[in-house]
């Protein structure tokens, strides 16, 4: 079996979901991380502990929304990139029982 092409949109929403994923995670990450700083008195006052605090959240809401745009985009470039290039070389062969 050889696969020929690929669907560029359903190659771009995989990318995006698992690059939203990804995000999602680095951002609870940050989250915890700034939190943390915030709450051991690593900040100088009270309003950088609330600045800190919010960037902590903002990322959680940020991160999966960029980096799953950004993933749809490299996905579907790159299945646009496959299907050119599958036209000239012959595609991926796959082998199944």
């Amino acid at each position: 079996m050889v696969i020929k092409s690929v669907g560029v949109l359903s190659v771009g929403k995989m990318y995006g979901a698992i690059a939203a994923a990804m995000g999602l995670l680095f951002g609870i990450f940050i989250a915890l991380f700034s939190l943390a700083g915030a709450g051991m008195g690593l900040a100088d006052d009270a309003q950088s502990s609330i600045i800190a605090s919010m960037f902590g959240v903002g990322a959680v809401i940020a991160l999966p929304i960029f980096y799953g745009v950004m993933g749809f985009l490299a996905g579907a470039l790159g299945a646009v990139f496959y299907n050119v290039f599958a036209g000239i070389v012959g595609g991926v062969e796959i082998q199944t029982q």
